[in-house]
């Protein structure tokens, strides 16, 4: 679901945590073994799991440089496709600038 986010400037979007932390899971594991918060990958996927504040510390330092492709669907021609910069929200829907949306 998308919903209108009238603050949000043109190349952001808000991204859902759930959503943003099954996209990004590799990344964070990869930053939990990096800053040695987890000896293994089995011991990173259990504090995704558990939610724990540090998760979301390094969720945050992914999306610095990871942006996210959305599209609605039918995408019939590129520009259908667009880029935006995410940043995490509460719930369970997309936050996009009213502009971006057509219809």
């Amino acid at each position: 679901v998308i919903v209108v986010g009238p603050s949000l400037s043109l190349h952001r979007c808000g991204l859902p945590r759930e959503i943003a932390i099954e996209l990004f899971q590799t990344f964070v594991i990869r930053g939990l073994i990096r800053q040695h918060l987890a000896s293994n990958i089995g011991v990173a996927k259990s504090k995704i799991r558990e939610k724990e504040p540090i998760v979301w510390e390094i969720l945050q330092e992914v999306l610095q440089g990871h942006p996210v492709l959305l599209n609605r669907a039918p995408t019939l021609h590129r520009l259908g496709i667009q880029a935006f910069q995410p940043f995490l929200v509460e719930g369970r829907a997309i936050c996009l600038h009213p502009l971006v949306c057509k219809g």
